[in-house]
């Protein structure tokens, strides 16, 4: 348990290491006869669990540009892994990440024990034992998948051991993963057995290799990000701020902490505001707009809206939305956990990024690499992430710079990128 707990975090801007071209063998992933003859979908069966949101966006994100790119042709689902088997601890795997998410130590605890090789060896050895049949419950679930994709770091040896078990006792069907962590991630993430490993960044191209997958099975393209995100052109903010009913003037701070609206979020929240309020009444000018999304965190929400807010900043206090794209591209600074997929959207929209919290192990490498891209930086407590923000804020030559480097590090194609990749497996056109 401890194992398979350390490495089930959250799901990034990329790596700038050219792309190399994916290698599939034709023979394993021949079709038995030409498309035209057959009028059946192929069928990619995504496997998750939410412990984060990135692993649900990522896995949705690739299947709307499968279907989007080959619509009649490919059909995807996607399963909740450990939520489906119903068994006690599995089912229980998002409501515990949550608990550790917001209790650090027991995070950094699990995840270090886990990443040694008893470790590794216990989280292979009691998944086998306790999941097994239900894994091969979830992959012969019709309509019964042609190729299978892993999103989740616990979901790749015991899932595949399944699916050999279902072709007779030999892996036909494509497995593949995709890794939607960023700078760093656990070691459960590469197994040497895939069919393709999909990794965002130079880092975990290295980590991947070292982990023993065949260099020619590790394809690099970025991390797979929602739509709406993947322009890669600098938003018009003057525009986006009037549709989403901000002042169109003004300098925009977006402040989230994921769909949970973890990390301290209340009080960093509130510290910007008192922040950018004594700028205010020091220098005058149109002053400033924060907003802050709570996701899920009625509390905090609660908290905040009831909370006096200085002259000069205007203040507006939201639950879960479901046009992250929008507000991202009406800011001009955001504060935000060290989320893979955050940071990489974020980077897609050419947003300056002050990240406020990281799980140990899981997410330090995000802030290595968002620090040496040039695009954002990390202070660990409310008044340091507040003295940052203002000083951004008042630094306009300063925030172009860092919103051009965003833009740089970004990898606003990878999803379809991925999505082609996945395509020619399942079709049998590699």
């Amino acid at each position: 348990l401890l194992a398979a707990l350390g490495a089930a975090g959250a799901p990034g801007a990329q790596g700038a290491r050219p792309t190399p071209t994916a290698r599939f063998p034709k023979a394993r992933f021949s079709r038995a006869r030409p498309l035209l003859a057959s009028t059946t979908p192929k069928v990619v069966r995504f496997l998750f669990s939410d412990t984060g949101g990135g692993h649900r966006a990522s896995a949705l994100a690739l299947k709307q540009a499968l279907e989007r790119l080959h619509p009649g042709r490919i059909e995807c689902d996607l399963v909740d892994s450990f939520v489906a088997t119903g068994q006690l601890p599995f089912k229980e795997f998002p409501a515990m990440y949550k608990w550790m998410a917001d209790n650090p130590w027991a995070w950094q605890l699990v995840f270090e024990i886990g990443s040694t090789p008893p470790g590794l060896c216990l989280h292979e050895t009691v998944t086998d034992l306790s999941l097994r049949p239900a894994f091969k419950e979830q992959l012969a679930a019709r309509p019964r998948p042609d190729m299978v994709v892993s999103v989740h770091p616990l979901l790749q040896g015991p899932p595949m051991r399944a699916l050999a078990d279902l072709d007779g006792g030999r892996r036909k069907r494509p497995f593949a993963t995709v890794v939607t962590d960023l700078g760093s991630a656990h070691p459960t993430w590469f197994h040497p057995k895939v069919d393709a490993c999909f990794v965002p960044s130079d880092a975990l191209r290295d980590l991947a290799l070292r982990r023993g997958v065949p260099k020619d099975k590790v394809i690099q393209h970025g991390l797979p990000i929602r739509e709406g995100f993947g322009a890669g052109a600098a938003p018009d903010k003057a525009c986006a701020r009037t549709a989403l009913g901000l002042d169109p003037a003004k300098r925009t701070v977006l402040v989230v902490g994921g769909g949970d609206g973890m990390g301290a979020l209340q009080n960093v929240a509130g510290a910007v505001v008192d922040a950018l309020g004594a700028d205010a009444a020091r220098d005058g000018g149109p002053g400033s707009q924060v907003v802050v999304v709570c996701g899920r965190n009625d509390a905090a929400r609660a908290a905040l809206d009831a909370r006096a807010r200085p002259p000069g900043v205007s203040v507006f206090i939201k639950g879960f939305i479901d046009d992250m794209d929008a507000h991202m591209a009406a800011s001009d600074v955001l504060v935000t956990k060290a989320g893979p997929g955050t940071i990489a959207e974020a980077a897609a929209m050419g947003l300056p990024c002050v990240l406020s919290s990281f799980l140990p192990g899981q997410e330090e490498g995000n802030v290595a690499f968002v620090r040496e891209a040039g695009f954002g930086e990390y202070r660990g407590d409310a008044p340091g992430i507040a003295r940052l923000v203002a000083a951004w804020a008042r630094d306009g030559p300063g925030l172009e710079r860092m919103a051009a480097a965003a833009r740089a590090a970004a990898r606003p194609h990878a999803t379809e990128a991925i999505a082609k990749d996945l395509a020619r497996m399942v079709l049998g056109e590699a």
